[in-house]
């Protein structure tokens, strides 16, 4: 099997087909609904909080709230009295399900709920796929994560309706040191090996450190991307903006980091601090410039010919060209 990560694969141009890259479509189906990117801000408390989650579910991005210190019966309200969907995320154990009851009693129900566990391939997470297709068989399910083909197909089969690929490979994520376990170093790998067995959407979670890893991922089989550390750090980041010898900068921490639990318990993540970037808006419509530019560098005018392109993965024992012909 190959192993590769980001950082040492490229991907090859085919002849342009458009005059304009802005000609090019980056939008993405996800649920029954058309999204301008295949990006997703990481459900973490430094990276997304009610306002930043309204104001992409108004200018057609997709969001996933996180599910710390949150009323989330509250949350979908609110975001249904704005006339914009819920999507909120769930862990498994007992008030996540009191939750689930809650929204059922009121008859309301998030359009997506993300159940976001560390080890996603566990009996727990198919006990609360069971629970939420019972409660509220409307809502689009993503449940996660996992790092293996056989972790996607049983999730597919429990009856997830997507799947989140990546343990441990992100930026503030130290599960790889903490267990030895994980995708962290070759997690585009991962993703082309689990995409092969997947019929449903796949969300690639973590090692994102640029745009041109958003075309990496789709590429290798990803519908969306999962992205922290390049969402962190902005105006409006929620994290507590800290000042360094003059410069700027905001917190950002991993959801399983003593800063997150409030205790040192179980510690897979740790805190580092990101430049201030600027606006929110500013990054996602560079984002949506770059992957235009990768659709057309594919010979493409819609992101999934992105899936087109041959690659060459650079150095290393499985270095070469690799072409679809």
């Amino acid at each position: 099997m190959e192993i590769f990560d980001y950082d040492n694969v490229l991907l090859l141009p085919r002849k342009c087909r458009v005059e304009s890259r802005s000609e090019c479509d980056a939008g993405v189906e996800l649920g029954g609904r058309t999204f301008r990117l295949p990006v997703v801000p990481a459900n973490m408390k430094t990276v997304v909080d009610e306002s930043i989650c309204t104001w992409m579910a108004q200018n057609g991005y997709f969001y996933v709230m996180h599910r710390f210190d949150l009323d989330n019966v509250q949350f979908v309200r609110d975001m249904h009295a704005k006339g914009c969907y819920a999507s909120i995320s769930l862990g498994v154990k007992q008030p996540d399900y009191d939750t689930v009851d809650q929204l059922a009693a009121a008859g309301i129900t998030p359009e997506y709920v993300t159940i976001d566990i560390a080890h996603g391939h566990a009996d727990s997470v198919k006990n609360m796929i069971d629970y939420l297709k019972s409660k509220l068989p409307t809502a689009f399910v993503i449940a996660g994560n996992v790092a293996t083909p056989e972790a996607v197909i049983d999730l597919e089969n429990w009856g997830a309706d997507a799947t989140k690929v990546g343990v441990g490979p992100g930026k503030v994520c130290i599960t790889k040191l903490k267990t030895g376990f994980g995708t962290g170093g070759w997690q585009l790998s991962a993703l082309k090996w689990c995409a092969r067995v997947a019929t449903k959407p796949i969300i690639a979670d973590g090692g994102i450190r640029s745009h041109g890893d958003i075309a990496k991922s789709i590429r290798f089989g990803a519908s969306m991307v999962m992205i922290g550390s390049l969402f962190a750090g902005h105006e409006e980041s929620p994290g507590n903006t800290v000042e360094v010898d003059g410069a700027l900068f905001k917190e950002y921490y991993g959801s399983a980091s003593d800063f997150n639990k409030g205790e040192y318990k179980h510690v897979e993540g740790k805190r580092i601090l990101e430049p201030i970037k600027g606006k929110l808006a500013g990054t996602l419509v560079e984002m949506e410039q770059d992957v235009q530019s990768s659709i057309s560098y594919a010979g493409g005018k819609k992101l999934m010919d992105i899936r087109k392109v041959n690659y060459v993965i650079l150095g290393g024992d499985n270095a070469g060209e690799h072409l679809l012909m």
